[in-house]
């Protein structure tokens, strides 16, 4: 598949199918040795200068900076453009960047690529806007009009938390289709690799006031996969105010996104904050055909976390749309202890009930909304809120307080005859006390939990009226 080359979905499948047929060889990168000495800082100075952008000036409604491999991204991979079918190679040269503060390389210095910038007229009317970004293994990311980058998504897990170790897989090639004039959509095609699997990914992003993505999968196995992960999302979470145990900072939250939410293929929402725990936390959640489920950041004010710098209220949430019937399995999150807000440890994907066969061809198709608030939201009253605190009594004792919103709440006659439905799995609750704040618009359930000897408690609430659902699904999981 060189330069000048006609090329085709069918072609890529073709090729991604033959690449999966002998013993994955990992890319060799040869990697000048004064970018790969860069600080993160210098090595994010080098950026393609605006005029040398690809189909700069050509009134595409994109252009593209190819990125150099440097600092930690050393994995490399192929970028190549599809004009009219036709492949079109791209090679660095160093006559095309700004280095800024970094002493500039040789025009025909050989560096390889590792991953690429999209830019569009997200919010303005010239192509100037970040939208999406392919770098590092097999991570991306995009965001909607007038956010700020935050949670990543992977192509792909295998085996994670798993005691073998998880394997990564990486993108290894791109193909860029060329945007018509004045085009609102890029189409990405994507070779993913890795000991155990290819995959062939098709991308078409449709950049906006939500960013949406429909996502193509095609995966061919080497091996019999356990354990995989499709979909998958990464976040960073420190702490917020259901999780604030031992934090000494001025911010009232630190995290890309505060929960977890499904929406089963029973037709039942279900709310998951997420938690920095002190040791690895694995929660599976079980059902058919999911309609939908996604990393959400749900609050939007700046006071709930008062950073200047980070913007978390302007961070997207992310929604994953499953396109067809996917089966059986779960919807599994992770959550890893962290130290800082550094590292991204809230991990969410749908894991498929049985193994994904060795030699067979599995396809999984998906929407992804980068946006403000999911398309799809419950016609009730949903969690706005979850705090905890120290309870009565001391001890491990915590006191909890959720918080339901809903218009309706506003007209104590539409919310008369509510009742909380608390559950616990383990443990002792106490001191239930549900009430509507009208002037709010919430209803708010304050609750006492005393552990006993547990170490891991399950929690279950929704607001009730006559036997029936009038809220999401609350779940939690309480760890020392």
């Amino acid at each position: 598949m060189a330069d000048g080359q006609p090329i085709s979905r069918d072609a890529l499948l073709a090729f991604a199918r033959e690449v999966s047929r002998v013993p994955y060889q990992a890319p060799r990168a040869d990697v000048p040795r004064a970018l790969t000495q860069l600080t993160l800082d210098q090595y994010r100075q080098i950026r393609m200068k605006p005029d040398q952008r690809v189909w700069a000036g050509e009134n595409r409604g994109f252009t593209l900076d190819l990125l150099p491999t440097g600092n930690v991204f050393t994995n490399p991979v192929s970028i190549r453009t599809v004009d009219g079918g036709i492949i079109r190679d791209k090679r660095f040269a160093g006559d095309q960047y700004d280095f800024g503060q970094v002493p500039p390389l040789p025009a025909d210095a050989a560096v390889p690529y590792s991953g690429f910038r999209a830019y569009t007229a997200l919010n303005g009317e010239a192509p100037t806007d970040e939208a999406l970004i392919f770098q590092g293994a097999s991570l991306f990311r995009s965001l909607a009009k007038g956010q700020v980058f935050g949670v990543m998504a992977r192509g792909l897990t295998l085996n994670v938390a798993e005691a073998q170790g998880e394997e990564y897989s990486a993108f290894r090639a791109f193909w860029i289709e060329r945007p018509g004039p004045g085009a609102s959509s890029i189409v990405v095609h994507a070779l993913l690799d890795s000991d155990s699997v290819t995959g062939l990914y098709r991308f078409a992003v449709r950049p906006g006031d939500a960013t949406v993505c429909d996502v193509e999968v095609t995966l061919f196995p080497r091996v019999d996969l356990q354990h995989v992960g499709i979909a998958p999302m990464t976040a960073n979470y420190l702490f917020a105010p259901n999780d604030r145990t031992g934090v000494d900072d001025v911010r009232g939250g630190v995290h890309d996104a505060q929960g977890l939410q499904i929406w089963n293929g029973n037709g039942e929402w279900i709310w998951r904050p997420v938690t920095n725990p002190e040791t690895l936390q694995v929660a599976a959640f079980v059902d058919q055909n999911p309609r939908g489920f996604g990393l959400l950041q749900r609050d939007r004010r700046f006071e709930a976390f008062n950073d200047l710098d980070a913007r978390f209220e302007r961070r997207p949430s992310v929604w994953i749309e499953p396109l067809g019937e996917w089966g059986q399995g779960q919807v599994q999150l992770v959550e890893i202890p962290v130290n800082d807000e550094m590292n991204r440890n809230i991990l969410a994907y749908w894991r498929p009930r049985t193994p994904l066969a060795r030699g067979a061809e599995h396809f999984f198709t998906y929407r992804m909304h980068w946006c403000w608030s999911p398309p799809e939201r419950p016609a009730f009253a949903f969690v706005s809120s979850t705090r905890t605190g120290r309870g009565q009594g001391g001890g491990r004792r915590r006191r909890f307080l959720v918080d339901f919103s809903s218009e309706d709440f506003a007209d104590p006659a539409k919310a008369a005859g509510l009742r909380a439905n608390l559950t616990n799995q383990r443990g002792r609750i106490a001191n239930v006390d549900g009430r509507l704040v009208p002037e709010l618009r919430l209803y708010r359930v304050a609750f006492d939990l005393d552990p006993e000897t547990g170490n891991q408690v399950e929690l279950r609430l929704v607001l009730e009226r006559e036997g029936q659902a009038q809220s999401e699904t609350w779940l939690y999981r309480w760890t020392p």
